[in-house]
């Protein structure tokens, strides 16, 4: 005979499912353990892997920073020679080996800097250009830095139209660099230089309105005169 078919309760439901759950999560354990142990094992050592890249990378910039700051001592004292290639007398690491060593880290980026800088300083524009255009860094104002001294080499090129896009670009990276406004007139003059005077004219219009008492602004309207004529 028959029976009235019993209506499980929403409950009951949930226990068979979760049931049902738990047996095929165990047995697809079961069956597929050694993959798994093997992938997790796998996701430890990639997660150490980080974890001490970072903290060595950490280190070195530690140790970066100490070889930088002897370095920028001799740039500062206009020893260009020496911050580049570095002072044996005192085991003062040049910039360069910097470069070698850290270049990876933030100090080394910045070392990038103080060493085309210091290459820009004498003369060897092609070598300086190599570590402008190597910069990698955080930091606004070298981002800015490095822009400008790819804009240098430009416009010491006869490349003018480049130039003045790369120094224009330099104005931009940070509202609060104080060479915003040299940028921007270098950038005009390359503009004028590439016979784009309307390009210039905006551009000097710019140092006008937003840089008043700067040297730039000073300057601006014997440059602003000949591009409206152009």
């Amino acid at each position: 005979m028959l029976t009235k078919k019993k209506k499980l309760s929403k409950k009951t439901i949930k226990e068979d499912k979760l049931v049902t759950f738990y047996y095929k999560a165990y047995g697809y354990f079961d069956e597929n353990k050694s993959r798994i142990l093997l992938y997790g094992g796998a996701l430890v050592i990639l997660v150490l892997a980080i974890f001490y890249y970072y903290r060595a990378k950490s280190e070195d910039n530690v140790k970066a920073g100490v070889e930088l700051a002897k370095a920028i001592d001799l740039y500062d004292s206009g020893s260009f020679l020496e911050s580049i290639e570095g002072r044996a007398s005192d085991n003062t690491v040049g910039l360069k080996q910097i470069v070698a060593d850290y270049g990876s880290t933030e100090n080394g980026e910045t070392a990038k800097i103080y060493l085309a800088n210091a290459y820009s300083m004498l003369g060897k524009s092609d070598e300086a250009f190599k570590y402008y255009e190597e910069y990698d860094g955080d930091i606004p104002i070298f981002n800015a830095a490095a822009l400008a001294g790819q804009a240098s080499y430009y416009a010491s090129q006869n490349n003018p139209d480049k130039a003045a896009n790369l120094y224009e670009k330099a104005s931009t990276v940070s509202k609060v660099n104080v060479l915003n406004s040299d940028y921007l007139l270098q950038a005009g003059i390359n503009y004028l230089k590439a016979g784009d005077a309307s390009q210039a004219k905006e551009t000097f219009d710019k140092i006008k309105k937003n840089y008043p008492g700067t040297e730039a602004y000073r300057q601006v309207d014997k440059y602003l005169a000949e591009a409206q004529m152009g």
